[in-house]
């Protein structure tokens, strides 16, 4: 099973050298010590992972930390127990999907998506007003577009009257914007292997240049930055069409 690795640090009830975050030899569990979510799973920073593999070490570790299986031992182990199964469960839904995957290694690289830019969610709040996303430039037509469409079809619903022509119309664009959605989730996946090969150069030894890390950083954004404004355009075209 993967874990953290071996932890030079030795067990505070046994002695024995112990994992990161439980003893093999008594099976205390241990005070938390500071990972992010890749460390707490003993992986390196790449993007491409075995997503089988984790759910197994997910369960592995959930049957040694569970605060249910702790509720007897002290006050200090029942705190650490909490502590390490809630990081647990948040670093597990956090890596096995690809998406929350990609947005947290960029965090962690100091990046920030336009969408989770906390100067824009403070000023929205602030204001009342929806948080203002960029278009992206291939999509301004066809977005101006759609956006008539969909306040054409608002105009319709409000006044009682069906325009059958119009819905058909605008459920073939929000499949052509799933399609655009998926594709931008494959280009996505194929730049992790251009990050996942500097990690590994790194890893080797190898000198990576800052430049050559933000080039692959920026990459991932923009195809992030894409994606998330086509969820929320198709969000919005679901609630005009439900409503």
């Amino acid at each position: 099973m993967a874990t953290q690795g071996e932890s030079t640090h030795s067990c505070w009830s046994c002695g024995a050298m112990r994992a990161a975050h439980f003893c093999e030899a008594c099976g205390k569990v241990q005070p938390p010590a500071p990972a992010d979510y890749f460390a707490f799973f003993g992986l390196p920073r790449k993007l491409n992972l075995d997503v089988a593999a984790l759910e197994k070490d997910f369960y592995e570790l959930s049957r040694k930390l569970h605060p249910d299986l702790n509720a007897r031992t002290d006050k200090r182990e029942q705190e650490w127990s909490l502590e390490q199964s809630s990081l647990l469960n948040d670093a597990y839904r956090t890596l096995k999907d690809p998406i929350r995957r990609t947005q947290y290694l960029l965090q962690l690289e100091g990046v920030e998506l336009e969408e989770q830019s906390k100067a824009a969610t403070e000023k929205a709040r602030a204001t009342g007003e929806a948080k203002k996303q960029i278009v992206p430039p291939d999509l301004l037509e066809e977005v101006f577009d759609l956006n008539m469409q969909l306040e054409e079809l608002r105009m319709h619903k409000k006044m009682g009257e069906d325009d059958p022509a119009l819905i058909e119309e605008i459920g073939r664009q929000k499949l052509e914007l799933e399609e655009k959605r998926q594709a931008l989730l494959n280009e996505l996946q194929a730049d992790w292997k251009t990050w996942d090969g500097l990690i590994g150069r790194e890893q080797a030894g190898q000198l990576v240049s800052e430049d050559e890390r933000k080039q692959a950083r920026d990459k991932m954004v923009d195809l992030l930055n894409r994606r998330n404004y086509i969820r929320n355009l198709v969000r919005d075209v679901n609630e005009a069409l439900e409503n």
